[in-house]
């Protein structure tokens, strides 16, 4: 089943909307559950909150899925660019102009105030090993700042068609610096139809393989996945879905 509720970000002064997908028998006992947060969360779940009329498919697949999971997923801003602000650590001569991004801001407001409403008001398993993050595009790489910066909270991520090709080296420099534990599962993804010319298309296989062989370097548990036909559309992270959550949380391909 799934919760809506509103629940303020101080950053904007405002709330965001988070969709919270509870196990449908939740009510009905006392079990605790590990939690997975994710970016854009009315993308998760129904296609008739999703942006572009496509979500997802989180709730069907967690339906029939063996392992009970609570997945939180957080609504971004839908005022002009204020998505790739929250959704950005660093800045970005973008295709939009400078941004400035508040993406630290956004993780700390996950960290230090959503995940203790979420811990105390849910039956969670509270501890790194039970706490998981993910998302798309630049909420994919909210994930991958957030499993380097945050690894005391985040024991793996699901980081799919990751906005990466701004900050490689921003990127690489925090994963060199921040310590990590070997424990750390980073599930890497985009799609071979991304990113339109050869030379696009090369760029973004150079970016990913990079992060995947600084991380597996850094002696974390990387996983990189090229999805063949792969666009950059909720339709076609769909298809990942089953592949990253086994991966993520049952140790399975």
């Amino acid at each position: 089943m799934i919760e809506k509720f509103d629940f303020f970000f101080p950053a904007a002064g405002e709330n965001r909307k988070i969709h919270l997908y509870l196990p449908d028998d939740y009510n009905e006992t006392d079990e605790r559950y590990p939690v997975m947060y994710m970016f854009d969360g009315h993308n998760l779940f129904y296609d008739s909150d999703a942006t572009y009329g496509k979500s997802w498919g989180m709730k069907d697949f967690l339906d029939r899925w063996e392992k009970k999971i609570i997945v939180a997923g957080l609504e971004c801003s839908h005022t002009g660019n204020d998505r790739l602000r929250e959704y950005c650590p660093y800045h970005w001569d973008s295709f939009v102009g400078p941004i400035d991004g508040t993406g630290d801001e956004t993780m700390q407001w996950i960290v230090n105030d959503v995940k203790p409403f979420i811990d105390a008001d849910f039956r969670t398993w509270p501890h790194r090993a039970a706490t998981g993050i993910g998302g798309s595009s630049m909420g994919g790489l909210m994930a991958l700042y957030a499993v380097i910066r945050h690894n005391a909270v985040f024991s793996k991520a699901a980081c799919v068609s990751s906005a990466i090709g701004f900050c490689g080296k921003q990127l690489r420099g925090a994963i060199q610096e921040c310590p990590m534990d070997p424990d750390t599962k980073v599930f890497i993804s985009w799609g071979s139809n991304e990113n339109g010319s050869p030379r696009g298309k090369a760029i973004a296989n150079a970016c990913n393989k990079s992060i995947n062989d600084h991380l597996y370097r850094k002696g974390v548990q990387p996983y990189m996945f090229r999805q063949i036909g792969g666009r950059h559309c909720e339709a076609d992270w769909e298809k990942q879905v089953p592949l990253f959550m086994n991966w993520l949380w049952l140790n399975r391909i």
